[in-house]
């Protein structure tokens, strides 16, 4: 379990990651679920969830106490300015070990200079 806070024009889950594949120790095959609040709770913050081959590619605008599901898949959070955001993360797997695969596409992020 993990306490995430975000505030408002920030992103969390990011750089865009996953861990759904049992390949150990470059990535641990762990489901995930997303428990939402927002402050003000009249709020959103946006999700989405998506796969490598898009089986799934799911966005969503998330509202106070919104539960997201994510059985596989990158899952990044942004939140608009205005409102921030707390999420309780929990992850189960087969395995207690967490190891991530940042999305391809997006990695570059980590290198960036400001």
């Amino acid at each position: 379990m993990v306490e995430v806070r975000t505030p408002g024009g920030h992103a969390s889950s990011y750089p865009l990651h996953k861990h759904d594949t049992d390949n150990v120790p470059h990535e641990s095959s762990l489901e995930e679920t997303y428990y939402h609040r927002l402050n003000p709770p009249q709020g959103f913050a946006f999700q989405r969830v998506y796969t490598d081959m898009r089986d799934i590619d799911e966005s969503m605008a998330v509202e106070d106490h919104d539960v997201v599901i994510v059985p596989r898949g990158y899952h990044p959070v942004v939140v608009p300015y205005g409102y921030d955001s707390y999420y309780l993360n929990v992850m189960a797997g087969a395995q207690r070990v967490w190891h991530f695969r940042n999305d391809p596409a997006h990695e570059w992020i980590i290198n960036k200079e400001d």
